[in-house]
């Protein structure tokens, strides 16, 4: 496709520029395939604005006589408007925004051109593999083995070529598994503790259906994993009542009597369409320019944003607890395996394991557990909260995650390597970027659309020397101790930095207002390190 073909009117003269904070700028605009440039022409002005077209999330018109002005709203909440001379004009401009921005073919999007000067494509691509974790716990080597079953992925589109499973269960077994489990996502280990063995799997639903049906295979891999061992645990990211609803459309649990070594436990996270209808009211409260408290913390809590940010950061402790503290393996899944089975996998090993505190290490684990363990980002980051397309497969679930991480980096801001500016970045990024990390869905669909071979990697980027010290906490101090952050309600506090505008509480802008492309650096109130869980303690043992 040639992008001219969608812009009629490449560029106009003597059009406003109008944003919060700052004074209406008067300049020119031009559109290109993948960018909208604003340049002030005023005298002793040298502003410009460059604004990826990807990060568009939804646009307004208004015409008005013979002009027009067009409203652009970001999928990183910034909201721009363009005065434009002549209505024709505008509504050109218009239309190629609302093409350009919503582009469905990969190799077609802007980190496919993007070619920095400091970057080669020749650079290793990303931090992590199945092959240098597996190798990085030589511990696990008498019970454990690195599998490529599923070297071509046809036993499961949405796991990487290699996976770690137990030594004791052969490739036939696990083509048997897979077909027993939602997309063949089969139990795969992700999580070592090195402080008393015990490990952590991530799959999707058993498909027993209505009529309970059963598969030798899965519970003898079930069983190998925990030989030796009294029991393991079972989180199950659903209701006890949506679990015995799925068997109705061929999902369901494993039942006791077929896993008795194995304790089922349930706690019903959101997904989806609720996530994502929380986030757009969170955004609409966020927008209220009432200056109305009551009307504005009523919003809030009517978005249930915050709600969700407890439970993920609850059940993932639970998860926490039940590895460090009780010493038991489990298994994590809830329906498909690849949304909140990958959050509360990431938020439990970020409380255990000190190594995924770092920089570095923070990033391979998100290449882990969502690049590589297939989390759709092309479909739960498609639209943010302003688009009026209809919902689809949209689902804020790893923005969630970058929230409850900097819940915890504000409970303890000396144990975390990373900064806010972090995961302000990351937030943005997924929803619209120069680099391949966040593209397709799978790793499958990324090597066949020659992703690793043509863009650049985000991750690898970042840790760059130039930018290392940006996104690192200077008040960083390590700790080999677990840390258990507070999930009560006044424990827990909105994102500022990523969802207020200008919040009715504080007259600070928040980042991003002023167009730059680098998210400022703010680290959480000062803090001690608490040891001890709070309201996920549960009797494990009932």
């Amino acid at each position: 496709m040639e992008f001219s073909e969608h812009i009629k009117t490449a560029n106009v003269e003597d059009v406003v520029l109008r944003q919060p904070l700052h004074p209406p700028s008067r300049g020119t605009l031009c559109i290109t395939g993948h960018h909208l440039l604003f340049s002030d022409r005023e005298e002793g002005s040298s502003r410009q604005v460059l604004l990826l077209l990807r990060s568009i999330d939804a646009i307004e018109k208004r015409i008005s006589g013979s002009s027009g002005t067009i409203i652009i709203k970001c999928k990183d909440l910034r909201v721009l408007q363009l005065d434009i001379p002549g209505m024709e004009q505008c509504l050109n401009i218009a239309h190629s925004i609302e093409t350009l921005s919503c582009l469905d073919r990969v190799s077609e999007m802007y980190p496919f051109f993007y070619r920095p000067s400091d970057l080669s494509l020749q650079d290793q691509w990303g931090l992590s593999s199945p092959e240098k974790h597996y190798s990085q716990m030589k511990e696990l080597h008498d019970r454990w083995r690195l599998s490529a079953v599923n070297r071509d992925y046809s036993v499961c589109p949405s796991y990487p070529p290699a996976v770690i499973v137990p030594k004791s269960t052969d490739d036939e077994v696990l083509k048997k598994v897979a077909k027993f489990r939602q997309g063949g996502r089969f139990p795969v280990l992700c999580y070592y503790h090195r402080k008393n063995g015990m490990i952590i799997m991530r799959s999707s639903q058993p498909l027993t259906g209505a009529n309970r049906k059963r598969c030798r295979e899965d519970e003898q891999l079930l069983q190998a994993v925990i030989e030796g061992s009294d029991k393991g645990y079972i989180i199950d990211t659903r209701s006890s009542q949506q679990a015995q609803q799925a068997r109705m459309t061929g999902g369901g649990f494993e039942s006791k009597s077929s896993y008795s070594h194995w304790k089922r436990l349930h706690r019903q996270m959101e997904r989806g369409k609720a996530l994502q209808e929380s986030l757009i009211k969170l955004v609409e409260a966020c927008g209220d320019t009432s200056h109305n408290m009551d009307r504005w913390l009523s919003k809030l809590e009517n978005s249930k944003w915050l709600s969700h940010v407890q439970t993920a950061l609850s059940t993932a402790g639970l998860l926490a607890e039940c590895v460090e503290r009780d010493g038991h393996s489990v298994l994590v899944h809830g329906s498909e395996g690849t949304d909140s089975t990958l959050l509360i996998s990431t938020l439990a090993q970020l409380i255990m394991d000190p190594r995924c505190r770092t920089l570095e290490g923070f990033l391979a684990l998100l290449e882990r557990e969502w690049i590589q363990a297939g989390h759709p980002f092309q479909q739960r980051c498609a639209h943010f909260a302003y688009s009026h397309a209809r919902l689809q497969l949209e689902s804020p679930v790893f923005l969630l995650l970058l929230d409850c991480v900097w819940q915890v980096l504000r409970q303890f801001p000396l144990a975390l390597g990373f900064s806010e500016a972090l995961l302000l970045r990351l937030a943005t990024e997924a929803y619209a970027s120069n680099y391949g990390t966040f593209l397709c869905n799978s790793h499958q669909e990324r090597c066949s659309l020659g992703v690793m071979k043509n863009t650049h990697c985000l991750f690898s980027a970042l840790l760059r020397p130039e930018k290392r010290d940006y996104y690192s906490n200077p008040l960083y101090e390590p700790t080999e101790l677990a840390i258990w952050p507070s999930v009560h309600p006044q424990s827990l506090q909105l994102w500022r930095g990523f969802f207020s505008e200008v919040d009715p509480t504080s007259s600070s802008p928040r980042r991003g207002s002023g167009g730059n492309k680098e998210h400022g650096h703010r680290v959480g109130e000062a803090g001690t390190l608490k040891l001890k869980p709070f309201l996920w303690t549960l009797s494990l043992n009932m």
